[in-house]
């Protein structure tokens, strides 16, 4: 099996998906596994930003800094160099199954259903909410980080 590539996907790619990348690349790390992370959103209005600051603090407070990240969109591309995108709520989901062009290989999926029990549920958006949102999505994606090693393990 050649190594997982997984691309995680929310709509403005500067809070959750930013956050599933941190997670995942650190759960890979500590787990030994190879593994290609990045993230993206299925808008543009954020591309080239850096994370949300409350999306920062978080991941820094976990020991991960993400400042150097950056926003970018999902490009057809994606469809044919990751083997695995998981969006992170249904509606862009929806939006990747509209994207995906003839002939993209990647399995698509919802993140939270990689953790037993969430099939189905999203990743709640923290953008417009306080502090605690980013708390909350943080152990989402931290569970879901640790499902997807789990599964793509060798």
């Amino acid at each position: 099996m050649s190594m997982p590539a997984v691309l995680l996907v929310c709509l403005g790619n500067i809070c959750r998906s930013p956050l599933a990348e941190a997670a995942l690349r650190a759960a890979a790390e500590q787990a030994g596994v190879d593994m290609a992370v990045e993230s993206a959103g299925t808008g543009d209005w954020h591309v080239g930003s850096a994370p949300d600051p409350r999306a920062q603090a978080v991941a820094l407070r976990h020991g991960i800094d993400i400042a150097g990240y950056r926003g970018r969109q999902v490009q057809a591309e994606d469809f044919h160099r990751f083997t695995h995108i998981f969006a992170l709520d249904s509606d862009n989901l929806r939006q990747l199954r509209r994207m995906r062009p003839a002939g993209g290989a990647a399995h698509l999926g919802l993140l939270m259903d990689m953790v037993p029990g969430r099939a189905g549920s999203s990743v709640a958006d923290p953008y417009y909410g306080d502090d605690a949102g980013f708390d909350r999505t943080w152990d989402d994606v931290t569970r879901a980080a640790e499902a997807i090693v789990a599964h793509l393990s060798p």
